[in-house]
């Protein structure tokens, strides 16, 4: 089976609305990770509920414990995080603790959530894109996977 990704991040950040921020990153993390992991899979929540803002609670509670399983089930959580996001902070602590992977996009290195529950922080997503590139995320996802898997 291949690798399973998912493609997390701010959303909607502090805004006092429903207002979202721009979730364009997304196309340029979906694109860097489809190159160097053809035909694996990539769950994005953006792209499987554009309109989530606009959900009912019971609905929102319903997607947002289905995020949690399915971060639960990744090799890999890749998270934009140019600001704080409490829901991308709850997706990097669960990521965490089913031990997955957890690489950070953000200029925030000295925040506690980034500091304990990354494995990896790239400042920017041409950072981002290099640690790919080089291959540092694939050796970060198997070693994961070699220490979970342990007896």
């Amino acid at each position: 089976m291949g690798k399973r990704f998912f493609l997390a991040g701010i959303i909607q950040g502090s805004a006092r609305d429903d207002g979202v921020h721009d979730q364009r990153y997304r196309d340029r993390l979906r694109a860097i990770l489809e190159e160097a992991f053809p035909g694996d899979f990539l769950y994005c929540p953006v792209e499987n509920h554009p309109g989530s803002v606009q959900y009912a609670d019971q609905d929102a509670r319903r997607v947002f414990h289905h995020h949690l399983d399915l971060i639960r089930e990744s090799d890999a959580l890749i998270v934009y995080l140019p600001e704080a996001s409490m829901g991308s902070a709850i997706e990097m602590w669960e990521a965490h603790h089913a031990g997955a992977a957890v690489i950070a996009i953000t200029p925030m290195a000295a925040n506690w959530v980034v500091r304990l529950f990354s494995d990896a922080v790239c400042e920017t997503l041409d950072a981002f894109e290099a640690f790919v590139s080089e291959g540092k995320l694939h050796r970060m996802i198997t070693d994961k996977c070699k220490k979970t898997k342990a007896p």
